[in-house]
Protein backbone atom coordinates (compact mmCIF):
# COMPACT_ATOMS: atom_id res chain seq x y z
CA UNK A 1 0.00 0.00 0.00
CA UNK A 2 1.23 3.48 -0.91
CA UNK A 3 0.07 6.75 0.29
CA UNK A 4 -0.91 10.28 -1.46
CA UNK A 5 -1.39 13.56 -0.18
CA UNK A 6 -2.84 16.17 -2.46
CA UNK A 7 -1.44 19.64 -1.20
CA UNK A 8 -4.16 21.80 -2.47
CA UNK A 9 -4.17 25.04 -1.28
CA UNK A 10 -8.30 24.95 -0.04
CA UNK A 11 -8.08 21.42 0.45
CA UNK A 12 -5.90 18.36 1.10
CA UNK A 13 -6.70 14.66 0.46
CA UNK A 14 -4.90 12.00 1.84
CA UNK A 15 -5.53 8.38 0.66
CA UNK A 16 -3.96 4.70 1.10
CA UNK A 17 -4.00 2.21 -2.25
CA UNK A 18 -2.40 1.16 -4.99
CA UNK A 19 -4.62 2.12 -7.76
CA UNK A 20 -7.78 3.50 -9.06
CA UNK A 21 -9.40 0.56 -8.33
CA UNK A 22 -8.04 -0.20 -4.68
CA UNK A 23 -8.14 2.84 -2.40
CA UNK A 24 -8.63 1.54 0.98
CA UNK A 25 -8.70 5.27 2.90
CA UNK A 26 -9.39 8.33 1.98
CA UNK A 27 -10.20 11.78 3.67
CA UNK A 28 -10.30 15.23 2.88
CA UNK A 29 -9.84 18.31 5.36
CA UNK A 30 -9.34 21.89 4.83
CA UNK A 31 -6.07 23.98 4.71
CA UNK A 32 -5.57 25.99 7.18
CA UNK A 33 -2.04 26.88 8.71
CA UNK A 34 0.78 24.11 7.93
CA UNK A 35 1.54 23.17 11.31
CA UNK A 36 -2.55 21.90 11.89
CA UNK A 37 -2.76 20.91 7.96
CA UNK A 38 0.33 19.26 7.57
CA UNK A 39 -0.24 17.73 11.27
CA UNK A 40 -3.48 15.91 10.35
CA UNK A 41 -1.86 14.26 7.41
CA UNK A 42 0.05 12.62 9.72
CA UNK A 43 -2.35 11.72 12.07
CA UNK A 44 -4.27 9.98 9.23
CA UNK A 45 -1.11 7.99 8.02
CA UNK A 46 0.11 7.22 11.14
CA UNK A 47 -3.26 5.69 12.08
CA UNK A 48 -3.52 3.51 8.98
CA UNK A 49 0.06 2.35 9.44
CA UNK A 50 -1.22 0.94 12.53
CA UNK A 51 -2.73 -1.68 10.76
CA UNK A 52 -1.06 -1.76 7.44
CA UNK A 53 2.47 -1.40 6.53
CA UNK A 54 2.94 1.67 3.95
CA UNK A 55 5.32 1.42 0.99
CA UNK A 56 6.36 4.49 0.42
CA UNK A 57 4.34 7.94 0.55
CA UNK A 58 3.89 10.35 -2.33
CA UNK A 59 2.85 14.32 -2.07
CA UNK A 60 1.62 16.74 -4.73
CA UNK A 61 1.14 20.10 -3.67
CA UNK A 62 0.53 23.42 -4.82
CA UNK A 63 3.43 25.63 -5.35
CA UNK A 64 5.71 26.91 -6.18
CA UNK A 65 7.83 24.29 -4.38
CA UNK A 66 11.26 23.19 -4.21
CA UNK A 67 11.86 19.42 -6.04
CA UNK A 68 15.73 19.27 -6.64
CA UNK A 69 16.27 16.27 -4.28
CA UNK A 70 19.90 17.62 -3.27
CA UNK A 71 18.52 20.95 -2.60
CA UNK A 72 18.71 21.80 1.00
CA UNK A 73 15.17 23.30 1.10
CA UNK A 74 14.08 19.88 -0.83
CA UNK A 75 10.39 19.70 -0.14
CA UNK A 76 9.22 23.21 0.78
CA UNK A 77 6.81 24.84 -0.65
CA UNK A 78 8.85 28.40 -1.22
CA UNK A 79 7.36 31.66 -2.98
CA UNK A 80 3.08 30.94 -2.81
CA UNK A 81 1.24 34.27 -2.07
CA UNK A 82 -0.95 31.60 0.37
CA UNK A 83 -0.49 33.40 3.41
CA UNK A 84 1.52 31.36 5.74
CA UNK A 85 2.48 29.00 3.58
CA UNK A 86 5.47 30.34 1.91
CA UNK A 87 9.05 28.70 2.91
CA UNK A 88 7.86 25.65 4.69
CA UNK A 89 8.66 22.41 5.07
CA UNK A 90 6.07 20.05 3.57
CA UNK A 91 7.76 16.88 3.32
CA UNK A 92 10.49 16.75 5.72
CA UNK A 93 8.15 16.21 8.34
CA UNK A 94 6.02 13.56 6.60
CA UNK A 95 9.44 11.93 5.99
CA UNK A 96 10.37 12.18 9.43
CA UNK A 97 7.20 11.04 10.87
CA UNK A 98 6.30 7.89 8.75
CA UNK A 99 9.75 6.44 8.24
CA UNK A 100 8.78 5.48 4.23
CA UNK A 101 10.24 6.80 0.90
CA UNK A 102 8.59 9.81 0.41
CA UNK A 103 8.30 11.45 -3.18
CA UNK A 104 7.53 15.29 -3.76
CA UNK A 105 6.56 17.13 -6.60
CA UNK A 106 3.80 20.18 -8.14
CA UNK A 107 0.30 18.96 -7.72
CA UNK A 108 -0.07 19.38 -11.58
CA UNK A 109 3.54 16.73 -12.25
CA UNK A 110 1.78 14.63 -9.64
CA UNK A 111 -1.51 14.56 -11.55
CA UNK A 112 0.25 13.97 -14.60
CA UNK A 113 2.27 10.51 -13.28
CA UNK A 114 -1.29 9.26 -12.13
CA UNK A 115 -2.84 10.21 -15.83
CA UNK A 116 0.07 8.56 -17.32
CA UNK A 117 0.08 5.21 -15.14
CA UNK A 118 -3.75 4.98 -15.45
CA UNK A 119 -5.84 7.13 -17.29
CA UNK A 120 -5.68 9.79 -20.31
CA UNK A 121 -2.07 9.53 -21.03
CA UNK A 122 -0.96 5.84 -20.76
CA UNK A 123 1.19 4.91 -23.55
CA UNK A 124 2.22 8.58 -23.80
CA UNK A 125 6.15 9.65 -22.93
CA UNK A 126 5.53 13.14 -23.62
CA UNK A 127 2.18 15.52 -23.19
CA UNK A 128 1.05 18.12 -20.85
CA UNK A 129 -1.35 18.43 -18.24
CA UNK A 130 -3.22 21.42 -17.01
CA UNK A 131 -5.63 22.33 -13.93
CA UNK A 132 -8.03 25.84 -14.13
CA UNK A 133 -9.24 25.91 -11.45
CA UNK A 134 -8.41 28.38 -8.13
CA UNK A 135 -4.99 28.71 -9.67
CA UNK A 136 -3.90 27.75 -12.99
CA UNK A 137 -0.95 25.41 -13.32
CA UNK A 138 0.63 22.97 -16.11
CA UNK A 139 3.30 19.85 -15.76
CA UNK A 140 3.46 16.59 -17.34
CA UNK A 141 6.76 14.57 -19.06
CA UNK A 142 9.42 14.79 -22.22
CA UNK A 143 10.51 11.71 -23.41
CA UNK A 144 9.10 9.80 -20.45
CA UNK A 145 9.85 11.51 -17.70
CA UNK A 146 8.22 13.97 -15.23
CA UNK A 147 9.05 18.34 -16.39
CA UNK A 148 11.83 19.63 -14.00
CA UNK A 149 14.75 21.94 -14.32
CA UNK A 150 15.96 24.88 -13.05
CA UNK A 151 12.79 24.27 -10.95
CA UNK A 152 9.72 23.41 -12.50
CA UNK A 153 7.23 24.77 -14.94
CA UNK A 154 5.17 27.45 -14.08
CA UNK A 155 2.82 27.73 -17.61
CA UNK A 156 0.30 29.43 -15.35
CA UNK A 157 2.70 32.63 -15.54
CA UNK A 158 3.60 32.79 -19.13
CA UNK A 159 2.10 36.30 -20.66
CA UNK A 160 -0.94 36.38 -23.29
CA UNK A 161 -1.91 39.23 -25.79
CA UNK A 162 -3.87 41.41 -23.71
CA UNK A 163 -6.64 43.21 -25.26
CA UNK A 164 -7.15 45.88 -23.12
CA UNK A 165 -10.27 47.46 -24.94
CA UNK A 166 -11.97 44.29 -25.18
CA UNK A 167 -10.77 43.29 -21.96
CA UNK A 168 -10.46 46.35 -19.27
CA UNK A 169 -10.13 43.50 -16.48
CA UNK A 170 -6.45 43.94 -15.20
CA UNK A 171 -5.69 40.28 -13.52
CA UNK A 172 -5.98 38.83 -10.14
CA UNK A 173 -1.97 37.56 -10.55
CA UNK A 174 -0.29 39.23 -6.91
CA UNK A 175 2.97 38.78 -8.67
CA UNK A 176 2.40 39.65 -12.79
CA UNK A 177 -1.28 40.88 -12.75
CA UNK A 178 -2.23 39.71 -16.24
CA UNK A 179 -0.46 35.94 -16.79
CA UNK A 180 -2.70 33.33 -18.31
CA UNK A 181 -3.43 32.47 -14.51
CA UNK A 182 -4.14 36.35 -13.59
CA UNK A 183 -6.61 35.91 -16.62
CA UNK A 184 -8.27 32.64 -16.87
CA UNK A 185 -8.24 31.19 -13.40
CA UNK A 186 -11.41 30.87 -11.52
CA UNK A 187 -10.77 33.85 -9.39
CA UNK A 188 -10.09 35.56 -12.53
CA UNK A 189 -13.67 34.34 -13.91
CA UNK A 190 -15.19 35.85 -10.68
CA UNK A 191 -13.41 39.21 -10.59
CA UNK A 192 -14.23 39.68 -13.77
CA UNK A 193 -17.67 38.82 -14.27
CA UNK A 194 -18.91 38.90 -10.28
CA UNK A 195 -20.31 35.25 -10.93
CA UNK A 196 -18.35 32.21 -9.68
CA UNK A 197 -18.01 29.56 -12.43
CA UNK A 198 -20.71 27.47 -12.01
CA UNK A 199 -23.25 30.45 -11.96
CA UNK A 200 -22.17 31.56 -15.76
CA UNK A 201 -24.63 29.83 -18.20
CA UNK A 202 -23.02 27.96 -21.45
CA UNK A 203 -24.23 31.01 -23.66
CA UNK A 204 -22.06 33.70 -21.32
CA UNK A 205 -19.93 35.64 -23.52
CA UNK A 206 -17.44 35.15 -20.38
CA UNK A 207 -16.80 31.59 -21.86
CA UNK A 208 -15.81 32.92 -24.97
CA UNK A 209 -13.07 34.86 -23.54
CA UNK A 210 -12.25 31.87 -21.27
CA UNK A 211 -11.74 29.59 -24.54
CA UNK A 212 -9.90 32.60 -26.00
CA UNK A 213 -7.32 32.94 -23.22
CA UNK A 214 -6.72 28.95 -22.61
CA UNK A 215 -6.51 28.42 -26.30
CA UNK A 216 -3.80 31.29 -26.56
CA UNK A 217 -1.99 29.36 -23.25
CA UNK A 218 -2.40 26.03 -25.11
CA UNK A 219 -0.77 27.20 -28.98
CA UNK A 220 2.40 28.07 -26.81
CA UNK A 221 2.71 24.78 -25.21
CA UNK A 222 2.14 23.08 -28.08
CA UNK A 223 4.73 24.93 -30.06
CA UNK A 224 7.05 24.89 -27.48
CA UNK A 225 6.66 21.28 -25.96
CA UNK A 226 5.21 19.55 -28.82
CA UNK A 227 2.98 17.14 -26.93
CA UNK A 228 1.24 14.14 -27.90
CA UNK A 229 -1.80 15.16 -26.22
CA UNK A 230 -2.98 18.00 -23.72
CA UNK A 231 -4.90 16.87 -20.57
CA UNK A 232 -7.08 19.69 -18.99
CA UNK A 233 -8.56 19.13 -15.12
CA UNK A 234 -9.54 21.46 -12.14
CA UNK A 235 -12.82 22.80 -11.29
CA UNK A 236 -13.75 25.60 -14.48
CA UNK A 237 -12.88 22.90 -17.07
CA UNK A 238 -15.51 20.99 -15.41
CA UNK A 239 -17.90 23.12 -17.55
CA UNK A 240 -18.00 20.65 -20.74
CA UNK A 241 -19.27 22.74 -23.10
CA UNK A 242 -15.87 24.69 -23.14
CA UNK A 243 -14.02 21.85 -24.58
CA UNK A 244 -15.38 22.41 -28.29
CA UNK A 245 -15.02 25.98 -28.66
CA UNK A 246 -11.15 25.77 -27.15
CA UNK A 247 -10.74 22.84 -29.45
CA UNK A 248 -11.94 25.41 -32.55
CA UNK A 249 -9.80 28.78 -31.24
CA UNK A 250 -6.65 25.88 -30.95
CA UNK A 251 -7.25 25.38 -34.66
CA UNK A 252 -8.27 28.72 -35.56
CA UNK A 253 -5.23 30.17 -33.81
CA UNK A 254 -2.84 27.79 -35.50
CA UNK A 255 -4.09 29.17 -38.39
CA UNK A 256 -2.96 25.12 -40.44
CA UNK A 257 0.55 25.38 -38.99
CA UNK A 258 1.08 22.47 -37.46
CA UNK A 259 0.28 19.89 -40.13
CA UNK A 260 -1.02 16.30 -37.53
CA UNK A 261 -4.44 14.69 -37.73
CA UNK A 262 -4.31 14.94 -34.17
CA UNK A 263 -4.75 18.39 -34.20
CA UNK A 264 -6.53 19.12 -37.53
CA UNK A 265 -8.95 15.69 -37.87
CA UNK A 266 -8.72 14.33 -34.36
CA UNK A 267 -8.88 17.46 -32.21
CA UNK A 268 -11.48 15.85 -29.50
CA UNK A 269 -9.04 12.91 -28.90
CA UNK A 270 -5.79 15.48 -28.46
CA UNK A 271 -7.19 18.13 -25.76
CA UNK A 272 -9.19 16.12 -23.56
CA UNK A 273 -10.52 16.06 -20.05
CA UNK A 274 -8.31 13.58 -17.56
CA UNK A 275 -9.19 9.78 -17.76
CA UNK A 276 -8.95 9.72 -13.21
CA UNK A 277 -11.56 12.51 -13.25
CA UNK A 278 -11.24 14.56 -10.29
CA UNK A 279 -9.15 12.12 -8.35
CA UNK A 280 -6.22 12.82 -10.69
CA UNK A 281 -4.58 14.65 -8.32
CA UNK A 282 -4.55 12.42 -5.25
CA UNK A 283 -3.66 9.10 -7.68
CA UNK A 284 -1.23 11.41 -8.97
CA UNK A 285 0.35 11.58 -5.44
CA UNK A 286 -0.47 7.80 -4.83
CA UNK A 287 2.09 7.57 -7.65
CA UNK A 288 4.58 9.36 -6.05
CA UNK A 289 4.63 7.32 -3.39
CA UNK A 290 5.29 4.05 -5.90
CA UNK A 291 8.06 5.87 -7.79
CA UNK A 292 9.52 6.95 -4.57
CA UNK A 293 9.36 3.43 -3.00
CA UNK A 294 10.80 2.30 -6.32
CA UNK A 295 13.77 4.58 -6.57
CA UNK A 296 14.64 3.43 -3.17
CA UNK A 297 14.72 0.23 -4.20
CA UNK A 298 16.49 0.82 -6.61
CA UNK A 299 14.70 -0.80 -9.44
Amino acid sequence: MFGGVEGGGTKFVCAVGSGPEDVRYQISFPTTTPEATIGKAIEFFRAVQAHTPLAGVGIASFGPVDPEPTSPTYGYITTTPKPGWAQVDFRGPIAAALGVPVGFDTDVNGAALGEHRWGAARGLDTFAYLTVGTGLGGGGMVNGRLMHGLLHPEMGHIMLPHDWEADPYAGYCPYHGDCWEGLAAGPALEGRWQFKAEQLPPGHPAWYLEAHYLALGLVNIICILSPQRIIMGGGVMKQAHLFPKIRQKVQSLLNGYVQKAEITQAIDEYIVAPGLGDRAGVLGAIALGQAAAEAARGT
